[in-house]
């Protein structure tokens, strides 16, 4: 059966990880869910990023404060395949007032929303973490 919206099952993966406190999640992978992996990682909400046993996943390494909560208190997905989301660079959306990040996805690939306002270019809203 084929997954109608892999960014999202990405996500909800991470998500249940988290709440089941497991120290990493494997994701079946692809070039889009790997940059986003990376951003996640540039900006210390996940530990790590290596391959899985196999070419088709690699595994996320999750982080836990001090406290056992888990770093990412929250993490939606925007755009997604029945209701696009896209956002000039002026328009990209803080979160929490700049305590989150933005993902987005630009014709220069996927970056934080900080970057693609530096940079001056929009694209589509991919997901708001905190």
């Amino acid at each position: 059966m084929s997954m109608s919206d892999p960014i999202a099952d990405m996500l909800t993966r991470i998500r249940n990880a988290q709440a089941a406190r497991h120290p990493e999640v494997a994701i079946p992978a692809s070039k889009i869910k790997r940059e986003i992996a990376r951003v996640l990682k540039e900006y210390g909400y996940v530990s790590d990023i290596s391959d899985g046993p196999g070419e088709r996943e690699f595994t996320i390494g999750l982080r836990y404060a001090k406290d056992g909560n888990p770093v990412i208190r929250g993490i939606r997905r925007v755009s997604r395949p029945g209701l696009r989301s896209y956002a000039a660079a002026s328009e990209i959306p803080m979160v929490l007032g700049g305590l989150g990040h933005t993902i987005v996805s630009t014709s220069r690939g996927i970056m934080s929303g900080r970057q693609a306002r530096k940079a001056g270019i929009g694209g589509e809203i991919v997901c708001k973490v905190w």
